[in-house]
């Protein structure tokens, strides 16, 4: 049985190719890609409304006050639709048109940005470990986007023209969105309003644009196996607008996003809940396909500094009387764990550092 070697990822087929004939013929699902029993066996809620918060009332001193109270009760359910959040529609359209038409290209352009073996970064796929693993329906093109000079810009397209000024100009802006956002997190919390942006310094930032190619037979298969996010916070933008993403609840359903128009979709990671001390919960999540309709997303993933510890903020742990609620692990440490989970198949990797 084959299996990557340490901290790369086994090459597998394209998807957006292989769904391309397929879909055309009469033959079943590849079996590796066949997930019937997690993909349909689990009651979906459909049409859920995520808790909305307005930056544009955050901001404002008049409404900050009562619309704080909303974001720290919207970071305690761990998904919200950010809304007036100062992105322009411009910067937005020019984006999503770039990164739709970069899934257009033929395979062969596309493979001009592909994955280095050992790397996270480029076109393909990432978290393929061993030959037996099933594997999610959707291929990816991950870039480090900040700071500017980690870029690895042998992995980042030169189709369209356009692409690289249009993903700066998203970056840009998202970053400057999750700035504010981190300073009213941190006094929501009780912490100083740059408590958090002290372990964020330079604001390390990535992106993954997943496109989810259609499959006619959409309920034997996943786009984005369950997981939880090992960041602090991440921003999705939906590309083409097409709904896929579904959060799972206390009970176990899973609920179907609507996303908002002109809304960018929020969610908490791995970290702030540690950060908070469980205060905020970074919730699983996973994304399902459509019989007929093709799907973009673009998640920006914002991580803290490398010299940083994952652990509840002291000052927060001094007001708990449950003490801390999670065990204090290095940064590089806690990304290792993280990727060992993916390798075992497990949803979520944060229970391994909670105090129980």
């Amino acid at each position: 049985m084959a299996h990557a070697p340490a901290g790369g990822h086994l090459e597998v087929p394209n998807v957006q190719a292989l769904a391309q004939t397929w879909n055309g013929s009469g033959e079943q699902v590849p079996d590796r890609y066949v997930r019937t029993v997690e993909a349909s066996a689990e009651e979906v809620v459909a049409g859920h409304a995520l808790p909305i918060v307005d930056l544009g009332r955050l901001l404002d001193p008049t409404s900050s006050k009562e619309e704080l109270a909303n974001l720290g009760s919207a970071c305690q359910q761990g998904f919200f639709q950010l809304i007036n959040h100062g992105v322009p529609d411009e910067v937005i359209r020019d984006v999503k048109r770039d990164m739709a038409e970069f899934f257009k290209l033929p395979l062969e352009a596309k493979n001009a940005h592909a994955k280095l073996p050992d790397g996270l970064e480029g076109y393909g796929q990432v978290f393929v470990f061993s030959d037996t693993q099933k594997l999610d329906w959707s291929d990816m093109l991950y870039l480090m986007l900040r700071p500017v000079e980690s870029r690895d810009m042998r992995v980042w397209p030169v189709q369209p023209p356009s692409f690289q000024s249009s993903v700066d100009g998203f970056s840009l802006a998202v970053a400057e969105v999750v700035s504010c956002l981190l300073r009213f997190m941190a006094v929501d919390m009780g912490v100083q309003p740059e408590r958090l942006l002290e372990m964020f310094g330079g604001q390390p930032q990535t992106m993954k644009v997943t496109y989810y190619p259609p499959c006619r037979h959409a309920g034997d298969v996943i786009g984005l196996s369950p997981h939880t996010d090992a960041c602090a916070v991440t921003v999705l933008l939906h590309v083409n607008d097409v709904q896929g993403l579904q959060i799972r609840r206390d009970d176990g359903k899973w609920l179907a996003v609507e996303p908002l128009d002109g809304a960018l979709i929020v969610s908490v990671g791995d970290i702030i809940e540690i950060l908070s001390n469980g205060k905020y919960r970074s919730v699983e999540h996973r994304a399902v396909v459509r019989p007929d309709k093709e799907r973009i997303a673009a998640a920006m993933f914002h991580q803290p500094l490398r010299s940083i510890m994952v652990e509840p903020l002291p000052e927060l742990v001094e007001k708990d009387d449950g003490g801390a609620r999670y065990k204090s692990v290095g940064y590089a440490e806690f990304m290792r764990h993280f990727f060992s989970a993916k390798l075992d198949g497990r949803k979520s990797h944060l229970d391994h550092f909670k105090i129980h």
